[in-house]
């Protein structure tokens, strides 16, 4: 049964919920000098043919202006998986896709945002050497991403992680360990190196043993798995969050794929009537345009 001390907070939050929120596409970030001269960089496909929350034209435009900054090409891709639409990506970028019967419905049952066939087509061109950034947040998105994360050794949990210390934003850090040292976080050293990062509420997922953590949950966090999205009650179901994370990354045959359980790290929203910044933007979050770049370099070397 779900705490008490969990549950009137949780009330709190889903109450706020229908806030608006609006892309913040102003350039709050500095990133010195570009890893690659303007417009000569990989191409970034980012997907917006799966009922995406996350567009390049929409909520991740700032993750897309953060990237061309940094010298990426960036495009929108429109059409399913197939050979011809991935034809020319260096990088696939994919974030909170959803099956169309969850558009309307943050409820479960919550299909496969991909086809097989799609799922198939994705893992052969990782293997081939393409590169995958995939991203999911809490429930109904890490269910309609659990297929396509399988097919790479990743099992996405469908819920919402949530810290027990019920903290409005959520830190990870070296120092408790939640945030561990890697390629990722050290990037190419000095002030590329990422010592914490914030994120606002994601999934969690298991990884396979050759997989390297970024962010880990521990016994504070709370896997809540609900029917509905943001309704919580006393017999929500949950699991003890202790083994799972919220970011990790892989080799995958000649190619890459990096996983992620949270969207709004990586992006940036003006919430609310005063137009509260949430994800990049929030001054909390000042290495997290950082841990981006670096992943990205990563994906792309």
């Amino acid at each position: 049964m779900l705490k008490h001390t969990l549950l009137f907070p949780l009330l709190l939050l889903s109450a706020a919920l229908p806030a608006q929120q609006v892309p913040d596409t102003s350039r709050f970030f500095e990133i010195g000098a570009p890893h690659y001269s303007p417009g000569s960089g990989p191409v970034v496909k980012i997907d917006a043919a799966h009922n995406n929350f996350h567009t390049l034209d929409g909520r991740y435009r700032a993750f897309g202006n953060v990237l061309e900054a940094d010298g990426y090409r960036l495009a929108s891709l429109d059409e399913a998986f197939s050979p011809e639409s991935l034809k020319g990506a260096g990088i696939l970028a994919v974030s909170n896709a959803l099956h169309t019967s969850n558009t309307e419905s943050w409820a479960l049952p919550t299909p496969s945002a991909f086809t097989p066939e799609e799922i198939a087509v994705v893992r052969q061109w990782v293997a081939d050497g393409g590169r995958l950034f995939l991203i999911a947040d809490h429930m109904p998105f890490a269910g309609a991403a659990q297929e396509l994360g399988r097919a790479f050794g990743f099992e996405y949990l469908n819920c919402f992680a949530m810290d027990g210390r019920n903290r409005s934003i959520e830190y990870f850090t070296r120092q408790a360990g939640s945030l561990y040292s890697n390629a990722v976080t050290e990037g190419a050293g000095g002030r590329q190196a990422v010592d914490s990062i914030v994120t606002f509420t994601g999934s969690a997922f298991m990884i396979p043993e050759s997989a390297a953590p970024v962010l880990g949950l521990d016994e504070r966090y709370t896997l809540l798995l609900p029917q509905q999205a943001w309704t919580f009650t006393q017999d929500t179901p949950y699991v003890p969050g202790a083994g799972y994370y919220q970011l990790a990354y892989r080799q995958y045959g000649k190619g890459k794929v990096v996983v992620s359980g949270e969207a709004a790290m990586f992006s940036a929203q003006l919430a609310g009537p005063n137009h509260l910044p949430m994800g990049m933007n929030n001054p909390a979050a000042s290495r997290n345009v950082q841990l981006l770049l670096n992943i990205m370099h990563w994906l792309a070397e």
